[in-house]
């Protein structure tokens, strides 16, 4: 069996796993370079050596984070391949991730907010940023949410998560009105909750929410790097501000993993270093 077949076979697994399009689409473009670079070889031939001899060549242009995503691909390939039965060993098996560095999450603070919010012309940038600010969403959720997932007497909206897995998230009061008036503004029948302006028929796609908030960030003159996931950090950030246990965060989040969230803890004291320089 070469890797080709292999992969078709994975592939159909996940699939029946409820793995995502987009990991399904990740993990296909990674098979292509592992490809290119050894050829579509027999499984059996695919040794430790070489796997550690392609993982090399691609450490020189990659960061760890992104190295070590390969790495757990291939892990993750080989190891199916020899639960199936289709190899007697797992080549990958030794295969170690790079250490990384706990880099402290960057968030927004409250003065640049403040400076966003004013700067808003558009019922939809208003919607668009409060929903982000308050729920701590990721934007592939904000991007999939529909109207109909929204809760109106609770404030609360429930999104479609990594791994396909669903959470409630929660609104403010402030964010419930801005969403309103959004949705009454428009004229249009999508189902989804944020659509774009030139095509209202059509779902706002990943990279037009991004753009959104950097052409906002722009017109604000805020300095700081604007772009969706950041909200998301400004949310913990405000969370832990105001006493909220990790626990508490990591189910807002949908963190499956406590030790994702436990970074978060690190940001109290970043925040008040980042405040000080702000302010002294």
């Amino acid at each position: 069996m070469k890797l080709n077949d292999l992969w078709l076979l994975y592939e159909a697994d996940k699939r029946i796993l409820g793995f995502s399009p987009f990991t399904l689409k990740a993990y296909s473009l990674q098979l292509k370079m592992l490809i290119d670079e050894l050829g579509d070889l027999e499984i059996e031939e695919v040794s430790l050596n070489l796997l550690k001899e392609y993982l090399a060549k691609q450490s020189e242009r990659l960061k760890p984070s992104s190295l070590g995503h390969r790495i757990r691909f291939v892990r993750s390939l080989f190891r199916f391949a020899f639960e199936e039965g289709h190899i007697l060993r797992n080549p990958s098996l030794k295969l170690r991730e790079p250490k990384m560095d706990k880099r402290i999450p960057k968030f927004l603070i409250e003065e640049d907010v403040i400076h966003l919010k004013i700067t808003c012309t558009s019922p939809r940038e208003h919607a668009l940023l409060e929903f982000l600010y308050c729920t701590g969403c990721r934007v592939g959720e904000v991007q999939k949410i529909n109207i109909d997932d929204i809760n109106w007497e609770h404030c609360s909206a429930i999104v479609n998560g990594k791994g396909s897995k669903q959470r409630e998230v929660y609104f403010t009061t402030e964010c419930k009105v801005w969403l309103k008036r959004y949705l009454e503004s428009r004229e249009d029948s999508c189902k989804a909750l944020f659509v774009t302006e030139n095509h209202p028929t059509r779902r706002m796609s990943i990279p037009t929410i991004r753009w959104s908030l950097k052409m906002l960030a722009i017109r604000g003159k805020v300095v700081a790097n604007v772009y969706p996931h950041r909200f998301r950090h400004t949310y913990a950030c405000q969370l832990l501000d105001n006493g909220a246990p990790l626990e508490f965060i990591q189910g807002m989040l949908g963190h499956e993993k406590a030790s994702t969230t436990q970074i978060y803890a690190q940001l109290r004291g970043e925040r008040r270093r980042e405040l000080y320089r702000r302010f002294f």
